[in-house]
C-alpha cells in the first residue's frame, strides 16, 4: 500500500488554534468532527477540575483532539518524505490520523478523574468506552468511506492492540498525544514546565525494523534522544506541579466522592456515567439528590455539591512527602479506592466530627509516567530497543525515573472542613516498612 495522499486545499477546512496556529481538516475529519459524539468533547475539560486552581485551564478534549490529529498529519508527511521503508509499512496509514482524532472520544465528564474509582463503580476506562461511541450511527456514517473494517481497526489503534506499523504515532512511548497535551496544558495553565521540543521530536521520528522480530515500528533517531528525554522530564514536572497539585487533587477527591456516593446510593446507575458532559453530570446528580430524601442525597445537595461549585475545596489535614515517608511504603489498599480505605476514612471522619465520606485519603499513582519502549536508530546504522532499562551511555533516564516518580507522589488526607491529624498513628496503619 502506498502512503496516503495529502488532501488538497480545496478539500479541507481550516481551524485556527492558539497552539498550532492553523489546523487543516480533511473531508473525513470534518465529517467526524461534525458528529454529536465528537462535539460532546467541547464540553469535557481537558484537565478536569484543574481550572479551580489554574483559571486558564478551561481548554477541552475537543481542542486537544484536533491538535493530536494535526501533529499526526505532520509526522506522517515527514515520514513519507524521508522514509525508505517498504510499502507494507504503510499498511493502514490512512487510518492513523482518524485514530488520533478519535483517541479521546470515550472520556467521562471531567476527563480522567472517574477512572480512579473502583471498577464496579464505572463501566470501563475511557479507551474501552470509546467502542460505544463508535457504534453511534452518525460516527459510523462518517467513517463509512474508509471501508467496513475501518472502525474496528481504528479502535484497535486507540486501545494499543493494533499491529499496524504506524500505530506508535497514536499509542506508545512516542505517541503524539503526550507531545500535544503537555504543550497545551502548560500553555493554558500558564506554567513553564510542559515545554517540549515538538519540532525536533517530529524531525527525529524514523521507521525502524526491530532487530529481534523483524517488524517495522515508529522509532526515533539517536540525534533526537535529548528531545525525548525533555518530553519525559516535562511530564514529570507537569505531574508534580499541575496534575498532582494539592488543590487539583482536593477538587478531584471531592468530585469523585460525589459521583461515587451518587452511584452507591442509587441516584445514578454506573452506565449513566457514559455520555454526560461535565456540567450535565453535576446538574443531574443535583437534580436527583434534590428529589431524594436519603442521607446521602442530603449531603450531596446541601454540602458537597455547593462546596465544589463555590470552590470550598477539602483541606489538607495531613500531608506526607517522600522524605516524610522515608523507608516506608503505602499499603496497596490505600493507593486506589478500596473498601479498606473507605472504612478508615469514615472512622477518621467520626473521630473528627465530620459526616461519613468527608475524609479522603489520596495517594495518586501513574505507573507509566516514564514509560519507555521505543526503537532507536544509532548513528552507525544499528537499531536498539530503549526500554525501562535504558541504553547505557545514550539514555540513562531510567536510573533516576523511579526516584523522580517517588518524589512526585504525596500522601494527603483531605477533610471537607479544616482539621488536623497526627501522622504518628496513621503511619502504622497506612504504611509498611520498605
Amino acid at each position: 500500500m502506498t502512503p496516503p495522499e495529502v488532501p488538497g486545499p480545496d478539500d479541507t477546512k481550516l481551524v485556527r488554534d492558539p497552539l498550532w496556529n492553523t489546523i487543516r481538516l480533511d473531508p473525513t475529519a470534518v465529517r467526524i468532527v461534525d458528529t454529536a459524539a465528537f462535539q460532546r468533547l467541547r464540553y469535557i475539560r481537558q484537565l478536569g477540575l484543574a481550572h479551580l486552581v489554574y483559571p486558564g485551564a478551561t481548554h477541552t478534549r475537543f481542542d486537544h483532539a484536533l491538535g493530536v490529529y494535526h501533529l499526526t498529519g505532520m509526522a506522517l508527511r515527514q515520514l513519507q518524505e524521508r522514509s525508505r521503508a517498504p510499502e507494507e509499512v504503510w499498511q493502514g496509514a490512512e487510518l492513523i490520523p482518524y485514530a488520533a482524532l478519535l483517541h479521546d472520544i470515550g472520556h467521562y465528564a471531567f476527563s480522567h478523574a472517574l477512572e480512579e474509582l473502583e471498577p464496579e463503580q464505572v463501566p470501563a476506562d475511557h479507551e474501552e468506552v470509546s467502542r460505544r461511541f463508535f457504534a453511534s450511527p452518525a460516527l459510523a456514517s462518517a467513517l463509512e468511506p474508509l471501508g467496513p473494517e475501518a472502525p474496528e481497526a481504528i479502535f484497535d489503534v486507540i486501545r494499543g492492540e493494533s499491529r499496524l506499523p504506524l500505530r506508535g504515532l497514536v499509542s506508545g512511548s512516542l505517541d503524539l498525544d503526550k507531545m500535544e497535551y503537555l504543550r497545551r496544558d502548560a500553555r493554558f495553565c500558564g506554567v513553564p514546565y510542559g515545554e517540549v521540543d515538538v519540532d525536533r521530536l517530529l524531525q527525529g521520528l524514523v521507521l525502524l525494523q526491530d532487530p529481534t522480530s523483524g517488524t517495522w515500528e515508529v522509532g526515533v533517531h539517536e540525534k533526537a534522544v535529548a528531545a525525548l528525554e525533555s518530553l519525559l522530564f516535562a511530564k514529570y514536572q507537569m505531574f508534580r506541579n499541575v496534575y498532582w497539585h494539592h488543590g487539583v487533587r482536593a477538587a478531584t477527591a471531592l468530585y469523585k466522592r460525589i459521583v461515587d456516593e451518587a452511584v452507591r446510593d442509587g441516584l445514578l446507575e454506573a452506565e449513566e456515567l457514559v455520555g454526560p458532559t461535565d456540567e450535565q453530570l453535576l446538574y443531574e446528580i443535583d437534580r436527583r439528590a434534590g428529589d431524594s430524601d436519603s442521607l446521602v442525597a442530603r449531603r450531596l445537595s446541601t454540602r458537597w455539591l455547593p462546596a465544589l461549585r463555590n470552590r470550598r475545596l477539602p483541606k489538607r489535614a495531613l500531608e506526607l512527602t517522600a522524605a516524610d515517608l522515608g523507608n516506608r511504603e503505602i499499603r496497596s489498599w490505600a493507593v486506589g479506592d478500596s473498601p479498606e480505605k473507605r472504612a478508615l476514612e469514615d472512622e477518621l471522619a467520626a473521630e473528627l466530627e465530620l459526616e461519613p465520606g468527608e475524609v479522603v485519603i489520596d495517594f495518586p499513582a501513574k505507573q507509566a509516567m516514564f514509560q519507555l519502549d521505543v526503537l532507536v536508530g544509532t548513528r552507525n546504522g544499528a537499531v536498539e530497543r530503549l526500554d525501562e532499562r535504558g541504553l547505557p551511555g545514550l539514555v540513562d533516564l531510567p536510573r533516576v525515573a523511579q526516584e523522580l516518580y517517588r518524589t512526585a507522589r504525596v500522601l494527603r488526607i483531605f477533610t471537607l472542613e479544616r482539621r488536623t491529624l497526627d501522622p504518628s498513628g496513621l503511619l502504622e496503619r497506612l504504611t509498611t516498612p520498605s
